[in-house]
C-alpha cells in the first residue's frame, strides 16, 4: 500500500514510567491497490524571516517577499463559510491573535462556529513555530503555553498535533517534552538531513513511533511523520497559489483533468 501526504500549504506535564502509551485507532481499512492521498490545506507563516512581523501581517514590502497573512486568514474563513465540506489547519498564534482582535463580534462568532464544527483546526498552537536547535527548552515551553492559553480560553480548544514543518533539524527535547509530554498525539516535520531522508526513502520509513526518552520508554513515544519532499508544500505541478508558475487543472465534462504538461484521467 502506498500513501502520499499532499500539503496545500501548555506547559508540559510530567511523564513517568507508569504512564500508558497512546493507543491509536488502526481499524480503518484501505484498498492496497490504490494510492491514498491526504489533502491538508494549511499555511506556514513565518513570524520573522525576510520581513518584520508587521510587514508579514499587513502585506507590505511585497518587493521583499510576496506575503500578507491578514489576507490569508480572511479569505480562508470566507472559503470555509462558503462550503461546509472544506477544512483548514492553522498553526501560528502570533498572527492569528493579531487578526482575531481586529475582527468584528460577528466574524469572531463565525470563527467560533468553524472551530466547533471541526472545519478550522489548530495544529501546534504555539505563539510561533520554535526552532529546536538553538532555543532553550524554557522558551519553547513559554511560547507554546502562550498560544495554547489563547486557544483554550477563546475556543476551549487543545491542539493534538505537533506541527514542526519548517525547523531545520529535530531534537529529542521536542519529541519528548514538547510532544508526548505536552499531550500531542502526533509529530509532523518537513526538513531533515538529506542522508537520513535518502535512507528512509529506501527503507520506506518516513513514519515511525519515536521514543525520544530512554527512561520514559513507550510512555513517552509519539507517532512521527517526516514529509518525503523534505518541505511542507505541494509536489511539483500542484502549486496553485497566487504568483506561482503551475497552471490550473480544469475538470471537463468528460471527467478528465487537463494540465498543459500532462493530462490525467480521473
Amino acid at each position: 500500500m502506498q500513501c502520499v501526504l499532499l500539503l496545500l500549504l501548555c506547559c508540559a506535564g510530567a511523564v513517568n514510567s507508569k504512564a500508558q502509551p497512546i493507543h491509536y485507532n488502526t481499524t480503518s481499512k484501505r484498498d492496497p491497490s490504490k494510492l491514498n492521498i491526504h489533502l491538508v490545506p494549511h499555511t506556514h507563516d513565518d513570524s520573522g524571516w525576510l520581513k518584520t512581523f508587521e510587514q508579514y501581517y499587513w502585506g507590505t514590502r511585497q518587493d521583499v517577499q510576496m506575503a500578507g497573512v491578514q489576507y490569508v486568514l480572511s479569505t480562508v474563513v470566507q472559503a470555509l463559510l462558503d462550503n461546509a465540506d472544506r477544512k483548514f489547519s492553522y498553526a501560528e498564534m502570533s498572527f492569528f491573535t493579531r487578526w482575531w482582535h481586529l475582527q468584528t463580534p460577528r466574524v469572531q462568532q463565525q470563527v467560533r462556529q468553524l472551530v466547533a464544527s471541526g472545519q478550522l483546526d489548530f495544529v501546534n498552537g504555539g505563539f510561533v513555530q520554535h526552532d529546536e536547535a538553538a532555543a532553550h527548552y524554557g522558551a519553547m515551553i513559554d511560547q507554546t503555553t502562550r498560544g495554547h492559553r489563547f486557544l483554550n480560553s477563546t475556543f476551549g480548544f487543545v491542539p493534538k498535533v505537533a506541527w514542526q514543518i519548517d525547523p531545520f533539524g529535530h531534537s529529542a527535547t521536542q519529541a519528548a517534552l514538547m510532544s508526548a509530554a505536552a499531550g500531542y498525539e502526533a509529530l509532523f516535520f518537513g526538513r531533515a538531513d538529506y542522508q537520513d531522508m535518502q535512507q528512509r526513502a529506501r527503507e520506506r520509513q518516513f513514519e515511525l513511533l519515536w521514543r525520544p526518552s530512554a527512561s520514559w520508554g513507550a510512555a513517552g513515544q509519539v507517532f512521527t511523520h517526516n514529509y518525503p519532499s523534505g518541505n511542507y508544500g505541494p509536489p511539483s505541478g500542484f502549486n496553485f497559489d497566487w504568483g506561482q508558475p503551475d497552471p490550473p487543472i480544469v475538470v471537463s465534462g468528460r471527467k478528465e483533468l487537463h494540465c498543459p504538461a500532462k493530462p490525467l484521467r480521473c
